[in-house]
């Protein structure tokens, strides 16, 4: 295992402040949910909605934390009656005790605990594992591409992986005031003198400091120590824009199915100008999703589903007939109320507003969406009430293209 100075500073801070600061006994009324490791997202961006149910899902959270990624993922197989395992992986024990304690909290018996780091992967023995979580982690290892390679090593053939880590616009403020207590408060110093600076240091920060006007992250307001450490004191945190992340993957071998939301990374989002759009269509994909991101500048972590660039996987066919649409957390019925009466429904990316333009019979379609009901079966349902079958396969077609494109509309694989 790579290791140095930095590295030993970070192992430190996770064991005295473990991240993110969680309670088990909020399990009682939460689970904490996002991407990515949602199993819906698993099956449609990993696997394109192609690999049956029945087959076991064994996945992997390297670098596990707290454990909201895998007590998710674990809860929703559960939930679904799924088969399949969780392997939470990590060298903090302080992290290690809150995850066993949320997941026996849940009564959760598909859940296996490792100490260890993601870089001992090839000497573990572990895997193969069909999906692999590697969330907040990789911008803090020594070598990225080296934490990379042992993840691939763990991944089965046909399998995928889901990804974080940090984007620099979004982050803007950040590094200045990280900059700053390296100054007041020497990585030399214990943590908890450089936390009473860092608690100080916001106290009095300018009003002109950009960290004031960044409103994409709360961690040094609401995040505790735990939060407050990872933010601003961090010993190592690189930060990816969309070319940089796309340089990392490639030379591993590996293509993006997914940036998560795809509406945030396409250009046309910040566009509503024809002759500007035109011009951004000249771009191919990942220059396409780099202008996006350098027009938003809101975008202050990247998510990413991603498999092995030699094993393609179609995109998912919406418009079978025998597909099963499903609604990734607000339901089908909560989204056609949502929609406003000029036919939009309103998105919020971290103080961004981006309305999405729905077909007229969007909230008739989605008031069918139940997890249950096919494409067919929709369509026959909205034929008898008089939507001719061409008028339901445009209208179907949008909608599913317009709310797959903000990751709320997915299709559930063969059960």
């Amino acid at each position: 295992m790579t290791s140095d100075r930095a590295d030993a500073l970070l192992a430190e801070q996770y064991e005295a402040h473990p991240y993110p600061a969680r309670d088990p006994r909020d399990e009682a009324r939460r689970l904490v949910v996002g991407s990515p490791g949602h199993l819906r997202e698993i099956d449609h961006w990993v696997f394109a909605a192609g690999r049956p149910q029945a087959l076991p899902l064994n996945a992997l959270f390297a670098g596990g934390g707290t454990g909201d990624g895998a007590i998710m993922l674990a809860a929703q197989l559960r939930a679904a009656g799924r088969p399949g395992r969780v392997t939470w992986l990590d060298r903090s024990a302080a992290a290690r005790r809150i995850a066993e304690a949320r997941a026996a909290a849940r009564g959760l018996a598909n859940i296996d605990f490792i100490a260890a780091s993601l870089l001992d992967l090839p000497k573990l023995g572990l895997g193969p594992f069909d999906y692999i979580d590697c969330c907040g982690v990789l911008h803090h290892l020594p070598e990225p591409a080296d934490g990379l390679a042992a993840l691939l090593g763990a991944l089965a053939a046909g399998g995928g992986l889901g990804l974080m880590v940090y984007a620099p616009y979004g982050r803007t403020g950040v590094y200045m005031v990280q900059d700053a207590l390296r100054l007041l408060a020497p990585e030399a110093e214990p943590l908890a003198d450089r936390l009473d600076a860092a608690r100080r240091v916001l106290r009095h920060l300018p009003q002109s400091a950009w960290l004031r006007f960044n409103r994409g992250f709360a961690d040094h307001i609401t995040g505790g120590d735990a939060g407050l450490a990872d933010l601003l004191l961090n010993p190592r945190d690189r930060a990816y824009t969309v070319a940089g992340l796309q340089a990392l993957l490639a030379a591993q071998g590996l293509a993006v199915a997914a940036w998560i939301e795809p509406m945030r990374y396409d250009p046309d989002t910040y566009l509503p100008d024809p002759r500007l759009r035109a011009r951004a269509a000249r771009l191919d994909p990942v220059g396409r999703a780099a202008l996006a991101e350098a027009l938003c500048g809101n975008i202050g972590v990247h998510v990413v589903y991603a498999h092995r660039a030699s094993e393609p996987r179609p995109s998912p066919n919406p418009t079978d007939p025998a597909r099963v649409p499903v609604a990734r957390e607000m339901p089908g019925e909560e989204l056609a109320r949502a929609i406003q009466p000029d036919g939009t429904l309103s998105f919020l990316f971290d103080g961004l507003r981006a309305p999405l333009p729905l077909p007229p019979q969007a909230a008739a379609i989605l008031r069918l969406v139940d997890g249950a009901r096919t494409v067919g079966d929709i369509g026959a349902e909205l034929a008898g009430r008089g939507i001719a079958p061409a008028v339901f396969a445009r209208a179907w077609r949008e909608t599913f293209e317009r709310l797959v494109a903000v990751n709320r509309l997915l299709l559930a694989p063969p059960a």
